[in-house]
């Protein structure tokens, strides 16, 4: 079975949305998985829609998993029927830690149709090969909800922009992604405050409005010395790195290196799909980038040939490992940031076994 991505959650988001929409509803939801935003939509969505404000008083109640002794205390309210209503609704949050949830199985086997039991199970998955996990597909629906990889990120932002009624120039984009992560919550709160205090009348979001608004530097940030040092621009890059070194808490050395290599392991694969003679849409369509940064993957493959690419993509590696404490060497992050940038300008000075 192939691995369950970030994508496929997205598109088990939308179909569960849609049919909550549509007052099609099951007996029991399942909301697992690392990633939360997803399982805090759907589970706000079913607590502020499927019942109406005067029904909720009496049919709606929220169980958390640390107040659950005896798992009676879930299938007892879930076995209750709706007062002057059609449905009940049961949201147990932060289910991961109900050391006993399968007990839980007896009732989900025969569940009460007018009952929606809705299960936030955040951090974890349920053991898929359990009787339990497959009674569970049998009789509701399950979102296992993944992270998004980080270079799925800017995407996911331009497209969450796009559904409020807005648009983000793509740099913005990419640089808002590569301060908050995959972190999707503080992101989409991130944008929301944004968007109650652009201009009026302006719907377009640029890397000045997220250095203004969210204290981001448009100019000092990971996207940005990465693009110096394909650019092969050292004064650029070195400045850059000197305001990462005076302010090492906000630039942490794992992401400035993660950046680098998923830009040059890009720039990799731009090689030899240029060697396919592949025109620009489909090499596009194969890095998964916007169209928008297409030219700067051009540059960097000019200005750096394959062995180079294959050269630095190792010398990234090596200084992750450094970094981490093995083949320990005495040195700060702020001295490995600026020794790799250095041999990254000189590679060609370097003998470097690219297959270590």
């Amino acid at each position: 079975m192939a691995k369950f991505s970030g994508k496929d959650t997205i598109t088990k988001y939308g179909q569960i949305l849609s049919d909550l929409k549509n007052k099609i509803y099951r007996p029991i939801y399942v909301l697992m998985g690392e990633e939360v935003y997803y399982i805090d939509k759907l589970s706000e969505f079913i607590a502020n829609n499927v019942l109406s404000e005067s029904e909720r008083s009496f049919n709606q109640t929220v169980i958390y998993g640390k107040d659950v002794s005896e798992i009676s205390l879930i299938t007892d309210a879930a076995r209750r029927f709706p007062m002057m209503a059609n449905y009940q609704v049961i949201i147990v949050r932060e289910a991961q830690v109900i050391k006993d949830i399968d007990k839980l199985e007896p009732y989900i086997k025969n569940p009460l149709k007018s009952t929606i039991l809705v299960i936030c199970y955040k951090g974890k998955t349920i053991d898929k090969r359990t009787a339990f996990y497959k009674t569970i597909l049998q009789q509701g629906e399950v979102l296992e909800s993944v992270k998004l990889y980080e270079n799925e990120v800017p995407s996911w932002i331009s497209t969450y922009v796009k559904q409020q009624g807005f648009e983000i120039e793509p740099n913005a984009a990419v640089i808002l992604a590569d301060f908050l992560g995959i972190n999707l919550s503080r992101t989409v709160n991130e944008l929301n405050k944004l968007f109650t205090v652009l201009p009026e009348n302006r719907k377009k979001i640029n890397a000045l409005d997220i250095e203004n608004n969210i204290g981001i530097s448009r100019d000092y940030n990971t996207f940005e010395l990465s693009k110096a040092v394909s650019n092969r621009d050292v004064l650029r890059a070195n400045k850059i790195c000197l305001h990462f070194i005076k302010n090492a808490k906000e630039y942490p050395f794992v992401v400035t290196i993660s950046t680098l290599f998923s830009q040059f392991s890009k720039v990799m694969k731009y090689h030899a799909l240029r060697r396919q003679r592949l025109g620009s849409r489909e090499i596009i369509a194969a890095l998964g980038i916007n169209p928008f940064f297409i030219k700067d993957y051009e540059i960097a493959a000019n200005n750096y040939n394959m062995l180079q690419t294959a050269k630095i993509i190792s010398l990234l590696r090596e200084y992750d490992m450094k970094s981490k404490g093995m083949n320990y060497v005495a040195a700060d992050s702020g001295e490995l940031l600026r020794e790799l940038i250095s041999k990254i300008f000189n590679i060609d000075s370097i003998r470097y076994d690219i297959m270590k």
